[in-house]
Formats: C-alpha cells, structure tokens, sequence
C-alpha cells in the first residue's frame, strides 16, 4: 500500500499515524526505543533519504551504534520494517527502508479492533431485543419464536432497531404474532426502509391511505389501527 492510499485509508478512519503508533505500540509488540527509531525513519524517508544508518539513528536517540543497529535488525525481524533492493535512474542498485509492512499491520490491528467492536455491539444489541420482544409478549419465547427472531437478523439480514420498530407496530395494531411482524418486515424491505424514521413514515402513509378509502358512515373500531392491516397488503 503506497503511504497516499494509507493516509487516505487513516483520514476515512479519523486517525493519524503517531497518534495511533503512541497509543498502541505496545500491541504490535514494540518497545520505546523501537518506536522512537520507527518514527525518525519516517521523519528521513519524509526528507528523501529512505537509508537511515545506524550512525544517523545514534545521532538522534540515547542508544549508541551497537544498539541502534540491534533495533534496526529486531524491527526487519518482527516484519515492521524492510530492506528493498532499488535502483537509481542510472540503474545503480542501492537499499532502502520501507514502512510497508507496519502500514500493513496498523490496519490490521485497527480492521479487527472494529470489527470485534461491531460483533460485541450485535450481540448486546440482539440480547436487548430479545429481551423486548419477551416483554411486549408477556412471557418467554418458544424455540421456533426464537429461532425465527435468529433468522429475521442472520439470514434476511434486518436490522434489530428495525425489528423492534416492526414488534411496536404490530402492538399498535393490535396483532402481536410473529406472523404478522414478519409481514411487516417483508413489507419494509420490499420498500427500501432501512430505517425507523422511513419504517414510520411508510406506515403513516399506509393509515392516511387506509382512512381515506373507508367510507364516512363506517364504524371504526378501536381495538387496532384503523381499516389497516399488514397482512391485507400485496
């Protein structure tokens, strides 16, 4: 990854390098000293001068040349850092220092920080809609209640706010089964809705509709919502 697409890839991230590298060096299994020699390699290779000797690293940090060099052989090692072989515009072959592999490694470590961060948000999010669901029945749910809650979020993939927003409509109906939420919820995605705010306009819709075409001098019942049923849509 060349260092414009990684600092394209940080910016969408809302993260800088040595913020990052100063807050979690230690997960990618690097000392004070490693870290400092890591960011003064960047600071030449920012220069034009993608060769930083050992010599030069002593200059800048308390570690003397023996020890610099211990460093600069532990970070190639730990596949943080790579000696590339290039050449010059008059072919002349010459090593270089590259930051590629720990670019490599901080997204990485920052794709899966987001990702176990997303999966233990599902879960805590799937626990608190079980819960809901249990509450609005008034007891707990049978096996195929549940499984068919699984199913709504794994394999059709609807959201559990969406879910939930589905379970109140069908207590404002008056039709609490899970029948009649799965209706809904197919209704929604056959529609686009993908979120509560478009879940209450689009059955807002539906009862206006609904209202208008009942004639004036018919009864309405209060038990559910008026002349409007989820079932009775094609």
């Amino acid at each position: 990854m060349k260092k414009t697409k990684l600092a394209k890839w940080m910016a969408q991230k809302h993260i800088t390098i040595p913020e990052w590298l100063l807050a979690h060096y230690t997960e990618l299994g690097l000392n004070e000293y490693e870290l400092m020699a890591l960011l003064h390699i960047q600071s030449f290779i920012d220069q034009g001068d993608d060769f930083l000797t050992p010599t030069q690293l002593s200059d800048r940090m308390t570690l003397n040349h023996e020890e610099c060099t211990k460093v600069l052989s532990k970070l190639i090692r730990s596949q943080l850092l790579a000696l590339e072989k290039k050449s010059d515009e008059s072919g002349i072959l010459y090593e270089a220092y590259s930051l590629e592999p720990l670019w490599m490694r901080i997204i990485e470590l920052v794709d899966q920080k987001e990702y176990t961060a997303s999966q233990v948000e599902s879960v805590e999010l799937e626990g608190k809609l079980y819960k809901q669901v249990e509450q609005e029945f008034g007891r707990p749910l049978s096996p195929i209640e549940a499984e068919t809650l699984s199913m709504w979020i794994d394999q059709d993939q609807h959201k559990p706010e969406l879910i939930y927003a589905a379970l109140k409509e069908a207590v404002v109906s008056g039709k609490l089964n899970f029948r009649y939420i799965d209706r809904i919820l197919f209704e929604w995605k056959k529609n686009g809705i993908k979120t509560t705010d478009q879940a209450r306009a689009h059955s807002e819709k539906f009862r206006n509709q609904s209202q208008t075409r009942k004639p004036e001098k018919e009864t309405v019942r209060t038990d559910h919502v008026p002349g409007f049923s989820w079932l009775e849509q094609s």
